[in-house]
């Protein structure tokens, strides 16, 4: 299937993880569903039965308003203006309340710049940390041979020291930086010019790097021009759009009311998490998050594999939404085994509060200790008092960070009884070797 065909299937079917017993959407095989619900059957499924609610919508489906209210465009920075002058004409263009960028660019630089929107704008601290790959020309300032200038760059490689220049945006002080790799794309002895692609942490000036260059092969140089090639997971070549695709495409919507042009430059923010490792929750418990709360057991649906403890993963919907990104307080193992306990602990939220309805404190242990509290078994609080029964059990996970601190009421049932009494009742075996046919 071509990608054009592909893409405006996802774009015009509504993709949404079925329940138990329920058909899933069979336009597109699972590994063609859009953006996090890519391979959604290879996850760890803890729980395929839930109740559907009335809210959110697929990721490429929503309406207009919303779906630039949790955008994101990976621009084309043009040469001169600097970062802050383009994502403020960026603002002005869409009619923002929001705009922030992921990483700055140097205004005679250019290349991939991710300008996120609204709601989305919580997803920059993210995205500026990520890795970024540039395309460098280095002018030296002497002839050096292709195989001493080769074996320079490969020794500029891992944690370097590096001073920002003196016209930079942060202090300038000592700190380091890791150097991931340098390739030579092309190298010209006679004109003392080489091109080459450099993967690097965030926060490296390419610009001083060329100086260490210059200084390592002994001939002095520097940079004679800068391009970003990726930032994070998007590339120069997913999506590209340069401002006068954001004016033109603001232009006809306002015109025309056509939508398309806008929905090609603005993208969903799901594009940047689509490496996180992901945790599907149940949509009866996506406002409880929305409002701050911690993922625990009774929420989760289902999970990737690979999760560690304290690993950053993104919360999504049934729909494909990323609802927010959490730190993960079990593993993968955990998960699948224990009944209850936090799963994860909130980072970010992304997802307006209220965008589901309301549904927590309608479980059924919520409701018991809602009855215990009208009958005065419990305090005000929910918390035992002398009239509390002594099989009642509860661990309280309010205001704790982790699992091994949460707050124990009451003595845990032992686990087991009933079936040692079965096999203590079962009939014993018969002993085949007593029937014999001899006296």
């Amino acid at each position: 299937m071509g990608k054009k065909k592909l893409g405006a299937i996802q774009f015009n079917e509504d993709f949404r993880i079925p329940n138990d017993g329920e058909q899933a959407n069979d336009v597109l095989a699972p590994e063609d569903w859009p953006l996090l619900l890519k391979n959604y059957h290879k996850m760890n499924v803890r729980s395929s039965h839930f109740t559907a609610l009335d809210g959110g919508w697929s990721p490429l489906r929503r309406p207009l308003k919303q779906h630039l209210n949790y955008g994101m465009i990976n621009l084309d920075k043009p040469s001169n203006p600097s970062s802050h002058e383009v994502v403020s004409w960026i603002k002005r263009i869409l009619k923002c309340e929001k705009t922030g960028h992921a990483g700055t660019l140097d205004p005679k630089v250019t290349g991939a710049l991710i300008i996120c929107t609204n709601r989305a704008t919580r997803l920059v601290k993210s995205q500026q940390n990520a890795g970024k790959t540039y395309m460098a020309v280095l002018r030296l300032h002497d002839t050096v041979g292709k195989k001493v200038a080769l074996a320079g760059l490969e020794r500029l490689v891992g944690p370097l020291f590096q001073r920002p220049p003196l016209i930079a945006a942060v202090k300038r002080q000592l700190r380091v930086r890791n150097i991931y790799s340098n390739t030579m794309i092309e190298y010209d002895k006679q004109r003392h010019l080489a091109v080459f692609e450099c993967h690097c942490e965030a926060g490296t000036y390419i610009r001083t790097l060329c100086v260490h260059l210059g200084l390592v092969l002994g001939v002095g140089g520097h940079m004679e021009e800068l391009r970003r090639i990726k930032t994070g997971i998007l590339s120069e070549d997913d999506h590209l759009s340069t401002m006068h695709d954001v004016l033109d495409a603001q232009y006809l919507y306002e015109k025309e009311k056509d939508e398309t042009y806008i929905r090609r430059v603005v993208l969903p923010c799901e594009y940047l998490l689509c490496n996180y490792k992901r945790i599907v929750i149940k949509d009866s418990a996506i406002n409880a998050v929305c409002y701050g709360a911690k993922l625990m057991i009774p929420g989760l649906a289902r999970f990737d594999d690979g999760i560690e403890k304290d690993a950053l993963v993104v919360l999504m919907s049934m729909k494909g939404e990323a609802v927010a990104l959490a730190f993960a307080e079990m593993t993968t193992s955990q998960m699948s085994s224990l009944d209850h306990g936090i799963v994860a602990r909130i980072k970010r939220v992304i997802m307006d509060r209220d965008t589901y309805p309301r549904r927590w404190g309608v479980g059924p242990v919520a409701l018991k200790k809602k009855e215990m509290m009208e009958q005065g078994l419990l305090d005000k609080y929910g918390r035992p008092n002398q009239k509390t029964p002594n099989e009642w059990y509860y661990v309280d996970y309010g205001g704790v960070p982790s699992n091994e601190k949460g707050k124990v009421f009451g003595q845990a049932p032992v686990a087991g009884a009933g079936a040692k009494r079965e096999r203590e009742d079962a009939p014993k075996k018969r002993n085949y070797a007593d029937d014999s046919d001899s006296d």
